[in-house]
């Protein structure tokens, strides 16, 4: 919303002592009430679950008193009032929602669904809302009454902590996003761009020449630089044309790809010119990963590894290097997938195979615990500051010592990536220069571009190519079966990244065909070939 309308709520205390001096200073001694009784010590504390009887009188009694607009009332129902009571007069105030019809469904334990029936109404502009929610009753703790279980979803399935419903004039005007050919972009055909359209809207809606309509949104409470997400339009406004750099044909690719796996994040640019493609997510939080995710990438990284070690001439795709079982650096001991050893082998049959050990075994030879995180900034453009058109996160190797460094070069540690990162990494590798990403034209803000500070010398850029291309198609590649149905110039990078505490490591996947990069990560997906290989596969064939 704009300025004039947007007030955020802060400091429940101060709306829930509004109604009383009493009240108020309750809510600031304990989270829990359960109404004023909850103070008396007359009657036995109850213990256990809710019974079945407590459930319907408590769903009753907190649906009736939400309906009737009675805050007060609902939130002495719950097990945070001092939460619950501004939330619940925002919903009644702030998002201007009204004739509340609210219907219990058949309880499962002690969860309770219920469909809302309600009006919006504002500035003589009217309009119905409905939808499902549920709730869950609980047993207080210091009470022994049974009690909703607070949480903001309640009010709104899609309304996390922290945020606010409120209903008014829009922050930006609506755009209609179109692809680098015309083809209009809704979230309705690509679910995925659903918050990369909300985050377009609010920095280009103004620059794309629409006009503002009337909403009822999600805002954050605290956080404007998070888009606003329209649950309901009242006064649609005028939506503004906004190219953007997408393409259709790439996306549907990549919304069809992470469908086949859960926590699933791809990405897709444009090597010659840094132009990303597709962005993609699978994830249950509707988290956008694929831009704003920080995961350890695994061996994907050592396609950044290779380069650095071959510009500073320790080693060449052809020449000879170690590939043991195991190899130790400073009392860490770093070993291969299933122990695996490449007796008398090149550092690109090493690369292929995604050997940990022959890089590990070649860090005391660069006597620089730095190298690694300066390449990756002054050739391959991350940790810079990407003004890509919507926020990102851009990639981080923080400098290191001693056994975390090592880690660092097989991509583990804390070496922070996501897939957009990745498939820059590899767009860089394949053009030999770094183009930061962009996913609207730097024509429709003039915004200043990230610059790497160097391009990769020549002769590092052909042998790196050709590893990567080796990865692709040679027996030995790890990335061969899964790049199989791709044609055209393809190479690929395989990697495996273990986390503490996950029985399986994630899945990550880099690759090119031609002047498509790409690539995808999968949480617990296992083998970089095997969950996030033929999601890159899919994109680069649309490509």
């Amino acid at each position: 919303m704009r300025s004039g309308a947007k007030a955020a709520i802060v400091g429940g205390v101060f709306l829930v002592a509004a109604g009383g001096v009493g009240y108020g200073a309750y809510s600031v001694l304990g989270e829990e009430t359960g109404g004023a009784d909850s103070r008396t010590l007359s009657a036995p504390k109850k213990t256990g679950p809710p019974s079945a009887d407590e459930v319907a009188r408590t769903t009753k009694d907190f649906l009736a008193a939400w309906g009737r607009g009675d805050a007060r009332a609902a939130a002495d129902l719950t097990d945070h009032a001092a939460a619950a009571q501004p939330a619940l007069f925002a919903y009644r105030d702030a998002a201007h929602i009204s004739e509340v019809k609210l219907t219990p469904g058949a309880a499962v334990g002690a969860k309770v669904p219920f469909t809302a029936e309600a009006t919006v109404t504002y500035k003589g502009l009217r309009k119905p809302f409905s939808y499902d929610s549920e709730l869950t009753v609980v047993r207080g703790l210091t009470s022994g009454k049974a009690l909703v279980g607070w949480k903001a979803s309640v009010l709104h399935p899609d309304l996390k902590e922290g945020e606010v419903l409120r209903t008014g004039e829009s922050s930006a005007p609506a755009i209609k996003a179109v692809d680098r050919d015309g083809t209009e972009l809704t979230p309705g055909r690509f679910p995925s761009l659903g918050p990369v359209l909300d985050a377009l809207r609010e920095k280009y809606g103004e620059k794309a020449g629409g006009t503002p309509g009337v909403e009822l949104a999600i805002e954050s409470g605290s956080d404007d630089s998070v888009a606003p997400r329209t649950l309901l339009t009242l006064a649609g406004g005028k939506p503004g044309k906004l190219p953007t750099t997408l393409d259709a044909d790439v996306q549907a690719a990549a919304e069809r790809a992470v469908k086949r796996h859960s926590e699933a994040s791809v990405a897709a640019v444009k090597p010659s010119t840094g132009e990303i493609l597709a962005i993609a997510n699978n994830r249950a939080d509707g988290y956008n990963a694929a831009v704003l995710g920080k995961q350890a990438p695994g061996s994907t990284l050592k396609i950044v590894t290779a380069a650095m070690l071959m510009e500073k001439g320790l080693t060449g795709a052809d020449r000879k290097v170690e590939c043991p079982k195991t190899a130790m650096y400073q009392g860490r001991t770093f070993k291969n997938l299933d122990d695996f050893e490449i007796p008398d082998g090149t550092f690109s049959t090493s690369f292929a195979r995604s050997c940990n050990t022959a890089f590990i075994k070649l860090i005391d030879e660069t006597k620089d615990d730095a190298a690694l995180p300066r390449a990756a900034r002054e050739v391959f453009g991350l940790g810079l500051d990407w003004r890509t058109g919507i926020i990102t996160a851009d990639g981080s190797i923080p400098e290191a010592s001693g056994g975390e460094a090592a880690a660092q070069y097989i991509g583990q540690g804390t070496v922070q990536m996501n897939a957009l990162n990745m498939a820059s990494v590899t767009a860089t590798a394949k053009a030999g220069v770094f183009r930061q990403p962009v996913i609207v034209p730097q024509s429709l803000d003039g915004r200043e571009l990230a610059r790497a500070a160097r391009a990769m010398s020549p002769s590092v850029h052909s042998q790196l190519v050709a590893m990567m291309r080796q990865t692709a198609t040679q027996p030995w590649g790890t990335g061969t079966e899964a790049m199989a149905p791709v044609g055209g110039d393809k190479g690929a990078k395989t990697g495996s990244a273990e986390v503490d505490g996950q029985g399986k490591s994630n899945s990550w996947f880099a690759g090119f065909s031609d002047d498509v990069a790409a690539a995808a990560s999968v949480e617990s997906g296992g083998h970089g070939g095997d969950a996030a290989g033929p999601l890159v596969a899919a994109v680069l064939r649309a490509g």
